[in-house]
């Protein structure tokens, strides 16, 4: 596994570079958003990406903004780049004295700070993923603990408005996604080792239980991402570290399996967990983390079959890196260490899609989810 340097020398790094470097223009800088657990991760904490050069030690780093809100263990969230707000979980039990998470939602000023535009309940409890609509007038939330997919209306404004559908889903229920046209919603079903496939009606905000895709028993699937062309998905399985390749048909949201291969490495014998799973904007190439082997690997994707080829595995320089982010432009990656309370920034290789840690780390208690926010005015994805 590809080394890096020592977190201790590493944070010391991210300090002094942060003493010596300006502040934020919304205007030029790249925002990176962090989320974090419990009561020591406090809430959401900024960070402006400062990035030059091209080297494997060139200077990527996490300059620190401090905290943008103040929040109650946000652990993941959402981004509405266009009109520059951020969806968040509050991935709790309890919310005004009733058994339920909350998802709140936010405007993020000039500085990159985050105003409170609306908080709600997230009807159920231990709320782990959001999914935004590519129109941005829907978010479906996945509760893990309840098992449930719910279904939020966005107004203009981005408040959070009424409860437009509800779907059972067996917990825990660890993702919700649509596929690149919106017109389909998916949701892991660890329980049944499965993704429940639904049709989703963007007039009236409701969804429609059309298929499953089955995985391999004790699989455990936890996140998809789909190339964006929509002509293949993969699902990340937690359980036996593996990514299963489906070929996609975007007309009926039907998937078909092509191909399963492992996260690890053949030498690894110790306890692993696959965490997170990130495709690269141009489809070529496909990053998954592992939780216990603590790294994150990249696979390429075959063109005309879809199929995974591994190329190599990069440590994190931290343990359990559950969350990772990848800049929309794709030329940076961010990853949390969350045992190790840090995050390391990343360039990715614009010819062959390799990682290039400059080992500088940035110092977060209990990092959770990564979300990138380009400039404002910059070209960006459809979200």
């Amino acid at each position: 596994m590809r080394p890096i340097l020592s977190s201790a020398v590493a944070v010391y790094l991210t300090g002094f570079l942060a003493a010596q470097s300006p502040g934020f223009d919304a205007a030029k800088d790249t925002l990176v958003y962090v989320g974090s657990y419990g009561d020591r991760g406090q809430g959401i904490h900024a960070f402006r990406l400062q990035s030059a050069g091209t080297d494997v030690f060139q200077n990527v780093t996490l300059v620190p903004l401090g905290l943008a809100a103040a929040a109650d263990n946000a652990t993941t969230f959402e981004l509405d780049i266009a009109n520059r707000r951020l969806f968040a979980v509050n991935e709790i039990d309890q919310f005004n004295g009733q058994p339920s998470g909350a998802i709140t939602a936010y405007a993020i000023d000039g500085a990159g700070k985050l105003a409170l535009i609306s908080r709600r309940a997230s009807e159920g409890t231990l709320p782990c993923r959001l999914a935004l609509h590519p129109d941005r007038r829907y978010l479906l939330v996945t509760n893990c603990g309840t098992g449930n997919v719910v279904v939020l209306r966005v107004g203009e404004n981005g408040h959070l408005g009424e409860t437009t559908d509800t779907k059972p889903l067996a917990a825990p229920a660890p993702c919700v996604t649509f596929d690149p046209s919106g017109r389909f919603a998916f949701g892991c079903d660890q329980a049944s080792d499965q993704v429940v496939i639904y049709a989703f009606d963007a007039a009236r905000g409701r969804l429609t239980t059309t298929a499953l895709a089955r995985l391999k028993p004790g699989a455990g699937p936890r996140q998809i991402a789909f190339r964006p062309d929509g002509r293949f998905a993969y699902v990340l399985n937690s359980k036996t570290s593996t990514i299963t390749v489906f070929s996609y048909d975007e007309a009926t949201g039907t998937m078909a399996e092509l191909q399963t291969i492992s996260t690890v490495p053949e030498y690894f014998e110790g306890a692993n967990a696959g965490g997170e799973l990130h495709m690269h904007r141009t489809g070529k190439w496909l990053y998954a983390s592992n939780v216990g082997h603590n790294s994150v690997v990249l696979f390429t994707t075959d063109f005309e079959k879809g199929a995974l080829t591994f190329v190599e595995e990069q440590g994190t320089g931290g343990k359990k890196p559950l969350h990772f982010g990848i800049e929309p432009s794709a030329k940076h990656l961010a990853i949390s260490n969350t045992d190790s309370d840090t995050v390391l920034a990343s360039r990715i290789d614009e010819g062959n899609g390799r990682l290039k840690p400059s080992g500088i780390f940035a110092a977060v208690p209990s990092p959770a989810g990564i979300r990138f926010l380009p400039p404002a005015g910059a070209a960006t994805s459809r979200r």
